[in-house]
């Protein structure tokens, strides 16, 4: 299984969401700490990965050697993908 490893950024953006979609996003994250690469795909351009929670995504980065996860940050689709 992977760890999960979350950025003082994205503590902060999950911080602004509401609790019913904290419990989805958890949810989410436990899914992936088993199987992360059938959940996700390839961010273009870079070495992260998209990972989608309804209109949410979720920047990741995969560290197979040492199995962890790290979130980098996360938004709206129509924000994460401008930076």
């Amino acid at each position: 299984m992977y760890e999960i490893v979350t950025s003082d950024k994205a503590k902060k953006q999950l911080n602004k969401f509401p609790q019913d979609f904290l419990c989805r996003i958890n949810s989410v994250f436990e899914r992936i700490k088993i199987n992360p690469f059938h959940h996700i795909k390839r961010k273009e351009g870079t070495k992260y990965f998209i990972l989608r929670v309804g209109e949410h995504r979720i920047i990741l980065d995969i560290k197979n050697d040492k199995k962890i996860i790290y979130i980098i940050e996360l938004g709206h689709r129509k924000d994460i993908y401008k930076k």
